[in-house]
């Protein structure tokens, strides 16, 4: 039996990603979905506080000076986001499928692990210093609806979030 896990990514998945995702399934026969949010629903206000939380100067004044994507754009960005992490994923030997998401990650992710009828969920990230520490990151908010295990990584590396 092959186990589908979901995963929520904000980013196109990356090399180290990969490997994380392979050392979760071990030897294991497993299904990926994939799913890439075309409108995060980030908050300014957030995004400008976890940049300079992380010490990220130049992203923090981007953040608020910066001109807003259009949905198209975002959309676009998504669906690139999406097609490299697929290629990636098929190029290490592991069989997934996606798609881009709406306005609301949470729901999407809560509605492809019933669908799928998936045995986990993992949410890969960068870190946000605000919505981990009050835990109302996307990992979170998905344990506190669904019946699986969610995982939280960090974008590039080793390191687990805590939800």
């Amino acid at each position: 039996m092959r186990a589908t896990i979901v995963v929520l990514t904000e980013e196109s998945l990356n090399d180290v990603d990969i490997s994380n995702l392979r050392y979760l399934i071990q030897d294991n026969p497993a299904r990926f979905e994939v799913l890439v949010p075309a409108d995060t629903g980030r908050n300014l206000l957030v995004d400008v506080l976890d940049n300079l939380s992380l010490l990220e100067f130049a992203a923090a004044f981007r953040d608020l000076t910066g001109e807003k994507p259009t949905k198209d754009q975002e959309t676009k960005a998504a669906e690139v986001e999406l097609a490299e992490s697929l290629k990636l994923l098929a190029s290490s030997g592991l069989e997934a499928t996606g798609s881009v998401t709406g306005e609301d990650p949470v729901q999407a992710v809560v509605a492809a692990a019933k669908a799928s009828d998936a045995q986990q969920v993992v949410v890969i990230t960068t870190p946000h210093a605000v919505e981990d520490t009050f835990r109302t990151d996307w990992a979170n908010e998905a344990q506190d609806r669904l019946g699986v295990p969610v995982l939280h990584l960090y974008s590039g590396s080793g390191f687990i979030g805590d939800s």
